[in-house]
């Protein structure tokens, strides 16, 4: 499957500009004719998404430049590409970017592994990106076309690693978007900054974040929402799809479909047969399990009922000095198609 690297680097409008360069063709083709994109769109200039674009300018600056240049690049409106990244902001039947995520302590650190899941569609139009930003920190990160960076998987030049689940609620208020803050997650220079910056009072949807970070044990399961967040130290093996999870949150509102339903109960059942440890090979064995019949962990159904499929595994070794990065494209390939390794 095609899935190239992309460098980029320069201000942040530069840097949004080279993702609309490369997304243009993809959205033209295969987003912009979408329902949810069209009733997106169609929520331009009301109420609730001027409050959100005001949020974004006075709060993140630096990220709505980088929604102006990806505009640009894609020629499109500014208002309507701002809204295709606030998709998860607003209370729809269906919703794209699943994702599943494993994380644990391994012997010599921790791992956190993650299926990237979106639009079938989209197989083939996505991209790896390394940014080497004016300001800010450099990170490399999965990208879709049409979105910036942060709301899927990434590792910083900190060796801050976050992957990201969407989460479904039943009630979401203008604020601050859910993909904004996730790009915000990717200029944290610690752990607890993340958490600080993801936990930001007046955000609008729903997301878990798992983070990791070289040089600590520290495991954090973040599920954030206008209700509340809920940070969770991981201490042995564990998994999140596509729903909250986390007691303190228990009484949100949600909408649980049943692949999410599904793939959490194939997880738990997995790292609950692991022990206190987990190892790279078999994160990938979770994240690629078949064994949910019309409803698995690794999704490639053209009829899926979500509409989503895998598009991508991350798997990501955090030691006492580096991440280990690996991306794989296709299940039944141990050889990542792509590499990496970050050193702090």
């Amino acid at each position: 499957m095609v899935f190239p690297h992309l460098q980029l680097g320069g201000n942040a409008y530069d840097i949004g500009y080279g993702l609309g360069l490369f997304g243009r063709e993809a959205v033209h083709r295969h987003l912009r004719s979408l329902p949810l994109w069209q009733r997106l769109a169609g929520l331009a200039g009301t109420e609730a998404a001027r409050s959100m674009r005001i949020a974004v300018e006075q709060r993140f600056p630096r990220y709505w430049q980088e929604i102006e240049g990806l505009a640009a690049g894609l020629e499109l409106p500014v208002e309507e590409v701002f809204l295709w990244n606030c998709r998860g902001d607003f209370v729809q039947s269906r919703s794209v970017d699943g994702c599943t995520t494993v994380l644990g302590p391994t012997a010599s650190g921790t791992l956190i592994a993650h299926n990237e899941d979106g639009l079938p569609q989209l197989r083939g139009h996505c991209a790896l990106v390394s940014v080497s930003p004016e300001q800010g920190l450099g990170f490399t990160s999965f990208v879709y076309p049409g979105s910036i960076p942060g709301h899927t998987f990434a590792v910083n030049e900190k060796g801050l690693v976050v992957t990201v689940n969407n989460i479904r609620p039943q009630a979401i208020p203008a604020g601050l978007p859910r993909q904004v803050l996730g790009r915000a997650s990717l200029d944290a220079a610690s752990l607890d900054e993340a958490v600080d910056i993801l936990a930001s009072e007046g955000r609008a949807g729903a997301f878990h974040h798992a983070l990791g970070q070289v040089g600590s044990r520290r495991l954090i399961s973040f599920e954030g929402t206008c209700e509340g967040v809920s940070v969770v130290e991981v201490e042995r093996p564990f998994g999140h799809s596509n729903h909250l999870v986390h007691p303190a949150l228990g009484g949100v509102a949600q909408r649980i479909t049943g692949s999410s339903g599904n793939r959490q109960r194939c997880v738990d059942g997995r790292v609950a047969a692991l022990g206190e440890r987990l190892d790279g090979k078999q994160a990938l064995a979770i994240l690629r399990d078949t064994s949910g019949g019309d409803l698995p962990v690794y999704r490639c159904a053209p009829d899926d009922p979500d509409d989503e499929n895998t598009l991508a595994t991350a798997l990501f070794l955090i030691g006492a000095g580096a991440v280990e990065w690996a991306v794989y494209t296709e299940a039944d390939i141990d050889v990542p198609t792509l590499s990496g390794r970050v050193v702090v």
